[in-house]
């Protein structure tokens, strides 16, 4: 490969960013040790099997941080870095839920919607992708609900868009950890459902 010597140079500075972010979320979010560096960054080679898009290679590098590492199903810390396109930004929150965890998370909402709310409000310069949202609120779920827009949600990431000066800057991982910390509380509460998903005998109210 023409270019191996270049993308092993920029591997190893991803990777070593990647453990220095690592062991800054262990700081505040003791659920993430003991994670390696496999567990949290993604290979370069694209799956190519179902798009029409047949570029073998990934043009972006991103980052992210959970209980169990990123194929767990858990809430986490995000950072994508994209310079072909000019897009970058910090994420947290939950990302493509299964349909169990969706309904999870929704129930959470209804049970508790200030409580919900709330959290969701801490995380200052975060927001959900209303985009994506469904037009109207899934089956069994009441538009009269205090925050019943939150059911629209298709997903639960949270994202927050920085610049290209933001990534070089000399501190860009304490001031971009300043940021993703304020998620903290709201990953907690998404993935205590994603647990309650999985355990149909847990209690809520406990």
């Amino acid at each position: 490969m023409e270019h191996k010597p270049e993308y092993l140079e920029v591997k190893a500075k991803h990777e070593a960013l990647a453990m220095d972010f690592l062991h800054a979320v262990e700081q505040f979010d003791p659920r993430v040790r003991n994670l390696s560096v496999k567990d949290i960054t993604y290979r370069i080679y694209r799956d190519i099997r179902f798009s029409p898009d047949k570029r073998p290679y990934k043009d972006w590098h991103g980052i992210y941080v959970c209980p169990g590492g990123k194929k767990s199903g858990m809430a986490g810390y995000y950072i994508h870095f994209e310079p072909a396109n000019n897009c970058y930004f910090l994420c947290g929150g939950l990302y493509n839920p299964t349909k169990e965890v969706l309904q999870s998370v929704r129930e959470q909402i209804m049970l508790n919607p200030e409580d919900f709310h709330r959290k969701l409000m801490k995380c200052k310069g975060f927001s959900p992708s209303w985009q994506s949202a469904l037009k109207r609120l899934p089956l069994g779920f009441n538009e009269n609900d205090p925050h019943s827009e939150y059911y629209r949600l298709k997903d639960y990431a949270i994202l927050m868009p920085i610049t290209e000066q933001d990534v070089l800057r000399e501190d860009f991982l304490p001031w971009a950890m300043e940021h993703l910390k304020k998620c903290y509380e709201f990953n907690e509460l998404l993935n205590q459902c994603v647990e309650y998903a999985y355990d149909p005998d847990r209690d809520r109210n406990a």
